[in-house]
């Protein structure tokens, strides 16, 4: 991955097989741009990592339940990582739902670790590697056995179904998978759904076809949970 300033724009990287991370990312903004650059953030279930050059500082982000903004200045340059739903509280050392919607600095989850990081990446060569390296090192056990399952189950199924597949209460589902993921299951529900039709969408699928594939009653179905995630129409998110 290109770190430089030469490499001002978003960029992905695929994660190493196995790991946590769906992801590593860089995002930068010009630093002769005339106005700050303001993008939208759509839910994914993911929670990321990410160190923002400018300050030295690692933020934390996610996981939302609506579109957020992404503010960059002229001259930012973003690192990140981008945690797999459902992995983020062992790394993090919170439960999901307090992250939710959030942007918070990793000191406060971290402490002095958190700003030792953000000052050794000032200096680092491949900085995504080594803030995956980061991340990876406070993963001292695995995410909630009940999350494959969960993740497996949901799409079509009504909760009650997947509660029942796994052998819990409802209740106890809603619960842990509050925990671990940020949402109810319901929610998660609507946000991988989501994130399917959008992914169809951009490898060229007709909008009919996607909304069908992607599990909406209908293409009116979609348009409306689409707008409702994101403050958009799926067309603007292409």
């Amino acid at each position: 991955m290109q770190e430089g300033m030469d490499a001002l724009r978003y960029r992905e990287s695929a994660a190493p097989p196995g790991t946590v991370f769906a992801c590593l990312w860089t995002h930068g903004h010009p630093a002769g741009a005339p106005a700050p650059l303001v993008q939208r953030v759509v839910p994914d279930g993911c929670v990321d990592v990410i160190w923002w050059a400018r300050r030295a500082e690692v933020m934390v982000a996610g996981p939302d339940t609506g579109p957020m903004p992404a503010r960059l200045e002229p001259g930012e340059l973003l690192v990140g990582v981008r945690l797999r739903p459902g992995t983020a509280p062992p790394v993090l050392g919170v439960p999901a739902d307090a992250m939710r919607d959030g942007r918070v600095p990793l000191r406060e989850l971290w402490g002095a670790d958190a700003d030792r990081l953000g000052e050794a990446l000032v200096d680092a060569g491949d900085r995504a590697a080594v803030l995956a390296g980061a991340v990876r090192a406070r993963m001292t056990e695995g995410p909630d056995p009940l999350v494959p399952g969960l993740m497996a189950r949901l799409e079509g199924a009504s909760v009650r179904a997947v509660a029942e597949g796994l052998g819990v209460s409802e209740r106890q589902l809603r619960r842990r998978a509050l925990a671990a993921f940020g949402y109810g299951p319901k929610t998660l529900q609507r946000i991988l759904r989501f994130q399917r039709a959008l992914a169809l969408a951009r490898a060229g699928r007709p909008l009919a076809d996607v909304a069908y594939a992607a599990g909406y009653a209908d293409q009116a179905h979609m348009a409306n949970e689409v707008r409702g995630l994101s403050g958009a129409t799926i067309r603007e998110l292409l």
